[in-house]
């Protein structure tokens, strides 16, 4: 799939915003603690991923009901939804001066009812010149083996267009406001997940 940026000038995608708030002490912080053993960008990006993916547990696995929009408070309180988590990848790289940005799918059941909007995260590494999308969600349930990968692909699910799902090929600098506006109007993650957009 070929991925298309939202803007042109790839400087949108380093750039300080609303959710990816990469300005922020505890971000900056962050970046650095986990730069602090990475030799290149690479290295760092694969560090920041595995850093999400695993030690900022999605919400619904770990029965957490608060819900998180900003990378700041994603990072302080430790939890968040695939949107969430996204959105603090994509800061903790802005950080370091690698471009990212937010894209989507649409999942659902196997016979195609239930839709969902997935979120997901994408990287552009010097040298590489193509994004590289990213699924930071975590490796729950069994069976789900998302990796950080800028080759082929690594994510927790690849869509299944006979059930209707869909990759989204748009590179968004900060989330879809439908994703957005979810994400801010949900009082928990319980009303989130009946608000949660089925479409963009």
């Amino acid at each position: 799939m070929e991925l298309k940026q939202q803007y042109a000038d790839i400087a949108a995608y380093l750039a300080v915003g609303e959710a990816v708030d990469h300005d922020h002490p505890l971000v900056r912080a962050t970046a650095d603690r986990i730069a602090a053993d990475q030799p290149d960008a690479y290295s760092y990006a694969k560090a920041a991923y595995e850093f999400v993916r695993d030690a900022i547990p999605h919400s619904q696995d770990s029965g957490d009901v608060r819900v998180t929009w900003r990378a700041s408070d994603v990072l302080e309180q430790g939890t968040g939804i695939c949107y969430a988590k996204s959105v603090a990848y994509a800061a903790l790289l802005r950080a370091r001066g690698i471009p990212a940005a937010l894209c989507y799918q649409r999942l659902a059941d196997d016979d195609g009812s239930n839709p969902v909007i997935h979120g997901l995260a994408a990287v552009l590494l010097p040298g590489e010149g193509r994004w590289a999308r990213q699924d930071v969600r975590g490796n729950v349930p069994p069976g789900v083996d998302a990796q950080f990968s800028v080759g082929e692909e690594r994510l927790a699910w690849a869509v299944r267009p006979e059930v209707n799902e869909v990759d989204y090929p748009v590179l968004y600098a900060e989330p879809h406001p439908v994703v957005l506006g979810a994400l801010q109007a949900a009082t928990d993650r319980p009303h989130l997940w009946r608000t949660l957009p089925t479409d963009l």
